[in-house]
């Protein structure tokens, strides 16, 4: 087994968010490129029909709500044109309200035009009632438009930010069913759901909201910019002079963010691992009456997870006041100096009003890039561990265009030692033959390595010294697919999924024949097992096979075994917790099971082992007796001395 770093929770702890995480998530969202470019080209869309709003304001106010004085700027007047028939009704009905120009315009002064009665001023604005009529129905277009345009943007990154989660769940997935044993001994389980479920689905707003509303945010702030300019750029300048306050608060504020939302990712990944070991050892907390300590326990780290929480509010509740209290202020700038220059006719009424409206505006793009870039620390967070989990390579070293082991001759152990840890050796110098057709059992007391043999040979772990051999070929040179086909398992402690009993058994031959699948049920003495449940064969066990009795999990195991008819049969004394009566049926599965082939036994119980061909007795890592067993019970050595214990106990 290759050393490698140990996939932590923390590994990333305290450091900067590294934005190199975005590069390492572009493979994944490349695949939807053209979806996430339509997304960005109707943002700009949008963005564009944003700033349309105030104008259209702009141009309802100064155009037919309160237009210029066609006699100059200076004059409170309302002009009329002569060529207006209407409008010249009007004028004929109260001449002694209206003057007349030089150049032959009318115009009435604005205090006067309510003493023309609401139907003659309707009458004498009726071009300015068009007008607003335009405005408002234009209005009602964009917003109509905005609305069509913000629905399929959304629809599109949705579909977009479910399919990348999609995949990035499905490769993460996959790396850990690549990862060798050694990883997943050291890490909880929990730990890993969290990475597969929360930390994916935590990512699902980077991706359908901050990477597309980023550039609407941007966009729209460089296009306020350029409007307010483009309408009275002093006024503008004197607006942008709380600009570097909420900077520095954006700033501040990301700082704070991205240290909480870290704690807040490790303090869940905590809640979880220690929810999920609480589960799987409900017995034993109850039977120990550890409930309070363990609830105290669980209290404590939940009360931790608050007091994230609450520092994360905290962040909120100072950040986004300040943000409020400097857009007011920024507001009522523009009202004092913007205010004065309408009096002074160098702003128009509707220049300010849409001025006022993309002042407001103009803070709720900087108010969301914080919140965004607040999510995307949270995001980060969580692409942080992520990553950290698909950076761990802790898998066996497979060889390229290795080739299948053929028919299993003979396995050779070659002076093999292991230890799972470097400081604490299992195996040393085990050397061992079987071969073809023959029955090998390994003794010895717990901890001896009988287990560990097993593991070796399956590939699950790879020695650190020696070599295993299947027809004088090692077994890191073969392909391990092949190799692990040509093998069969059957567990003390069998695993079975939450699935019915026929998937269980197709799990060692996903197209066996029904007919087939009759007969690995019948020789495994499954049949009164498939005949209990409900629906037969179909019948769904509960996880782990809590449903049946250990016994019946043993006789499943074997079907799945024969299932695959392989060559070499590995058993790990399926006998171990099972009563006399249960026994005898698994004695006979297994004798179904090994029947003409080549296997090896690890045996608790030395009755197990009186049939094999060649017993190994190993103690302590190292084989210091072989022999059958009427060999080594005449030696009246270590096996004799086993086999007398456990007649004396029986």
């Amino acid at each position: 087994m290759r050393p490698s770093a140990v996939f932590s929770e923390d590994t990333h702890q305290g450091k900067p968010v590294n934005l190199e995480l975005l590069k390492r998530l572009w493979p994944f969202v490349r695949p939807r490129r053209r979806w996430l470019a339509a997304a960005v080209a109707l943002v700009i869309g949008i963005t564009v029909l944003d700033l349309a709003l105030p104008y259209i304001t702009k141009i309802a106010i100064d155009r037919y709500i309160v237009p210029k004085s066609a006699l100059g700027p200076d004059a409170d007047l309302y002009p009329v044109s002569p060529n207006d028939p209407i409008a010249r009704d009007v004028i004929e009905r109260h001449r002694a309200l209206f003057t007349q120009s030089a150049d032959g315009h009318w115009a009435i002064e604005r205090q006067r035009l309510g003493e023309l009665g609401t139907g003659d001023l309707a009458l004498l604005r009726h071009k300015d009632l068009n007008g607003v009529a335009r405005a408002a129905a234009v209005y009602v277009l964009v917003i109509g438009l905005h609305f069509v345009l913000t629905f399929a943007q959304m629809m599109i990154m949705e579909y977009t930010g479910q399919m990348v989660m999609h995949d990035l769940r499905v490769h993460l997935f996959a790396h850990l069913q690549g990862l060798d044993l050694a990883f997943f001994n050291r890490q909880p389980t929990a730990r890993l759901v969290t990475r597969v479920t929360n930390d994916v689905q935590n990512m699902h707003e980077l991706f359908t909201s901050i990477i597309v509303f980023a550039f609407k945010d941007l966009f729209l702030l460089a296009g306020i910019a350029a409007v307010l300019l483009g309408l009275n750029w002093k006024l503008a300048l004197v607006s942008f002079a709380v600009l570097p306050l909420v900077l520095y608060a954006s700033v501040h504020f990301a700082d704070k963010a991205r240290d909480v939302f870290r704690d807040l990712r490790t303090k869940v990944a905590e809640i979880n691992a220690r929810f999920a070991e609480t589960i799987a050892g409900m017995a034993v907390i109850q039977l120990f009456l550890q409930q309070k300590r363990n609830a105290d326990g669980f209290a404590g780290l939940n009360h931790a997870n608050y007091l994230a929480g609450m520092r994360q509010i905290h962040v909120f509740a100072v950040f986004m006041p300040v943000i409020e209290v400097l857009g007011t202020v920024a507001l009522a700038v523009v009202i004092f100096y913007g205010g004065g220059r309408v009096l002074l006719g160098a702003l128009t009424l509707g220049g300010l009003v849409a001025f006022i409206s993309y002042m407001r505006m103009f803070f709720r793009p900087m108010r969301d890039i914080a919140e965004k870039y607040n999510v995307m620390q949270d995001a980060l967070a969580s692409a942080e561990r992520i990553f950290g989990l698909l950076d761990t390579d802790e898998r066996l070293a497979l060889v390229s265009g290795a080739a299948a082991p053929g028919p299993i001759a003979e396995v050779r152990f070659d002076n093999v030692g292991f230890g799972y840890l470097a400081t604490e050796p299992v195996l040393q110098n085990v050397s061992f033959t079987l071969a073809k057709g023959r029955t090998l059992a390994v003794v010895g007391p717990t901890g001896a390595g009988k287990t560990t043999i097993i593991h070796l040979l399956l590939r699950l772990y790879d020695p650190t010294a020696g070599g295993i051999r299947i027809n004088g070929t090692d077994i890191r040179q073969l392909d391990i697919d092949a190799l692990r086909r040509s093998m069969a398992l059957v567990s003390q402690d069998p695993f079975l999924f939450s699935t019915s009993l026929e998937d269980n058994v197709r799990m060692g031959a996903a197209d066996i024949h029904p007919e087939r699948l009759r007969q690995v049920l019948a020789a495994a003495q499954c049949e009164a097992l498939a005949d209990r449940l409900a629906t037969g064969a179909d019948g769904r066990l509960s996880e782990g096979g809590r449903s049946i009795s250990s016994g019946e999990r043993q006789l499943v195991a074997i079907a799945r075994a024969l299932a695959r008819d392989p060559e070499l049969i590995i058993l790990d004394e399926a006998t171990s917790y099972i009563d006399s009566v249960t026994e005898e049926k698994i004695q006979q599965a297994m004798a179904n099971l090994v029947k003409g082939r080549t296997a090896l036994v690890v045996a608790h119980r030395l009755s197990t082992a009186r049939q094999a061909d060649c017993i190994l007795v190993l103690h302590r890592g190292r084989i210091i007796e072989q022999g059958s067993h009427d060999e080594l019970m005449a030696r009246k050595g270590f096996y004799f001395g086993l086999h007398a214990s456990q007649v004396l106990s029986a």
